[in-house]
């Protein structure tokens, strides 16, 4: 998709691998400024990577969205943004019959991370945003359905989507649109880490789970980071103005609702 951010200011959480890195690219490729976070530290070096690739300056910050102090010094320390994309979180499995204190941790770090990171990221900027900004969540395929034993994930992603209609209510007199998406499959290190749990209690082998996902979808195929960027981008643009409040599932046609 061929858009112009020239003179927009790109603020994007998760981004230094994955969907977020791809929706990154996507927006230096259409002209933005363009700031990445991340939990590692790596998100400096990826953030300068970015920024040699695409002849400009990327900057780059190490962010724990989960805790509200990191928070509120990014948002004091990042330049004001004109687009704000919500892609950090936690996948991670937490089966209901699986006794091990680590469970209930990991489901409460899902959510703290999930649906009040996200949250508190939006609280301290768009204080900062101008009216007529945009903010794009990254929910799930399974924040619109479920599977079993990913419970926290899948619970923290219809809030998102809850949270998303929410705030496009409470941001609209600013004209500030809020929109979602839903990835389904898409290559990334977590959902390849959770199509290895998948297979691993299933007792089949990886390939041949992933070959009935994709045999599942209406066009077959596994989707790479750089398949993601155009919904973030079209619905950061003008051509988006008259949506808000929606959650957008691409998903190669397997959810189809």
């Amino acid at each position: 998709m061929t858009m112009d951010f020239t003179g927009k200011h790109v603020v994007i959480t998760g981004a230094n691998r994955g969907i977020g890195l791809g929706v990154a690219e996507g927006f230096l490729k259409s002209g933005a400024r363009v700031s990445i976070a991340g939990l590692e530290e790596e998100t400096r070096q990826v953030a300068s990577d970015l920024g040699k690739r695409f002849g400009t300056t990327v900057a780059g910050f190490v962010l724990d969205i989960s805790e509200l102090a990191q928070v509120e010094g990014f948002a004091s320390a990042v330049d004001a943004p004109d687009i704000l994309i919500n892609n950090a979180g936690l996948e991670y499995i937490t089966p209901l019959n699986d006794p091990a204190p680590s469970v209930d941790d990991m489901f409460r770090n899902i959510m703290l991370i999930n649906v009040v990171g996200t949250f508190s990221v939006c609280r301290k900027l768009v204080g900062r945003m101008p009216d007529g900004g945009r903010i794009v969540n990254t929910a799930s395929m399974w924040g619109k359905t479920a599977v079993a034993e990913y419970s926290a994930y899948c619970a923290s992603k219809h809030a998102i989507i809850g949270l998303t209609r929410s705030l496009a209510q409470e941001l609209a007199p600013r004209n500030i649109s809020v929109n979602a998406v839903c990835p389904g499959w898409v290559r990334t290190a977590a959902s390849m880490r959770t199509l290895a749990h998948m297979a691993a209690r299933s007792g089949r082998s990886e390939t041949e789970l992933l070959s009935e996902i994709v045999g599942a979808q209406a066009l077959g195929g596994l989707m790479e980071p750089s398949d993601m960027a155009d919904i973030y981008l079209f619905l950061a643009s003008d051509a988006a103005r008259n949506i808000t409040g929606q959650a957008y599932t691409v998903d190669r046609g397997e959810l189809m609702q």
